[in-house]
């Protein structure tokens, strides 16, 4: 399925591009065209740089599982809210507390990635935490990642 961007500003040679992807659609099957605002997330070497860094150093340091880091920071981040959840021998009440927000998922459980200067103070977060409570250096992502990415 094709996709396209328009820039901002002039726009007439990408419209012409886009027209003429459009047109040669097979014109024997009924297609459903869909138009959204253009949204910065975070990239892919972001996230992996998360879950290979950060979260990698602190599961090591502390011996629990990367997702199991990923729910805390989230929590100390964006807050808790509780959860039912079936009751348990170890959770007779049903409740356990679940972070208010994901990267990728809203307080209201719908898909809103984090932009990518929410994701940066998040990742910030993380380092002050693991040098201020667990005496871990997280290191910065490689600051020439974006020109990386396009060379590739």
């Amino acid at each position: 399925m094709p996709q396209f961007v328009l820039p901002k500003g002039k726009r007439s040679r990408a419209l012409e591009l886009t027209h003429s992807a459009l047109a040669g659609l097979d014109p024997e099957q009924a297609w459903k065209i869909t138009a959204e605002p253009l949204k910065n997330a975070r990239s892919a070497t972001q996230n992996a740089y998360l879950w290979a860094v950060p979260y990698k150093l602190i599961s090591e340091a502390t011996g629990y599982e990367v997702e199991e880091v990923h729910e805390y920071m989230l929590g100390r981040f964006f807050g808790w809210k509780d959860k039912r959840v079936p009751k348990t021998p170890r959770n007779p009440s049903g409740v356990e507390s679940v972070p208010v927000r994901t990267t990728t998922t809203d307080q209201h459980g719908k898909r809103s990635v984090l932009k990518p200067q929410e994701f940066s103070d998040y990742v910030d977060f993380i380092q002050r935490f693991a040098a201020q409570k667990l005496s871990i250096v997280v290191p910065d992502p490689d600051p020439m990642f974006r020109q990386h990415e396009e060379a590739a």
